[in-house]
Parts: C-alpha cells; sequence; structure tokens
C-alpha cells in the first residue's frame, strides 16, 4: 500500500488528539512511563497498531551496531512518538527524535511534553527526506 503525505499527517493529528485525552484524564506530574502505557493503550483501542520500547540499531558503513537506544512508541509503523515529562523541552530531545526518525528511516515524528497545561502548544511534530518522498 502507498502510503501519503495526507495519511501520515492524519495519523500524527489522530495521536495528538490522544495524547490530549490522556492529559487530560491524568493532568500533569506523573513518571514518563504511565503516560506511554496510558497512549499505547489508548492507541491500541481506537484500532492502531503500536510498538513500545523499539530498540534503534544503527548500521555504520555495513556494519550493525546493537545500541541500548530504545524509542517510545512507533505507530503504524510510520510515525515515532518520544514522549518527556520535563519542564523545558531541549534541543537535544529534538535531536534524539530526528536521530530516531532517520535510524529507522520513518517520515514522521513527534515530541510530546507531558509536563505542560497544554500538550498541542508544547508538542513538536517533525518530518524529515522521508516524509518528503512521499506522494501527496
Amino acid at each position: 500500500m502507498l502510503i501519503t503525505k495526507k495519511q501520515v499527517t492524519q495519523l500524527s493529528y489522530d495521536i495528538a488528539g490522544l495524547a490530549i485525552k490522556v492529559h487530560k484524564n491524568l493532568g500533569p506530574g506523573l513518571l514518563e512511563s504511565i503516560y506511554e502505557t496510558c497512549l499505547k493503550y489508548e492507541l491500541e483501542r481506537n484500532g492502531y497498531t503500536v510498538k513500545q520500547q523499539v530498540i534503534a540499531n544503527i548500521v555504520y558503513d555495513g556494519l550493525l551496531i546493537e545500541t541500548p537506544l530504545k524509542l517510545d512508541l512507533l505507530v503504524n509503523d510510520l510515525v515515532v512518538v518520544e514522549l518527556k515529562t520535563v519542564e523545558e523541552i531541549k534541543p537535544v530531545h529534538q535531536a534524539q527524535l530526528l536521530t530516531y526518525m532517520k535510524i529507522l528511516e520513518k517520515p514522521q515524528g513527534l515530541l510530546i511534553n507531558f509536563f505542560t497545561d497544554n500538550i498541542i502548544k508544547s508538542m513538536k511534530p517533525f518530518v524529515n527526506e522521508y516524509f518528503t518522498a512521499l506522494s501527496e
């Protein structure tokens, strides 16, 4: 099946909506792992395929390097979701997500910080060359 930019964008929109639902129910101040488990539950309950704590191995010059790198959620094998519970999103958090997207060759990523009063204001969506290569 050919995936389009519109489908990936809609998926990210749906993920954001479910993150808002989780945040409204739980509020800020809990551990990241709690939000991760609840968001995974909501996504699966709504028909999405979700992998949790996905290992992101690296291939360097043909050499497979097994790493301790784990991304939080991978939804429908398309969107990388990194969750945080921090006072401020820092450039290192963005770099982490962009690297996971590159390593796994995924077109979109969402950086969602649950330590906020408004998920939408604090959420950061990212796309890369894999997104650009998709058809409209």
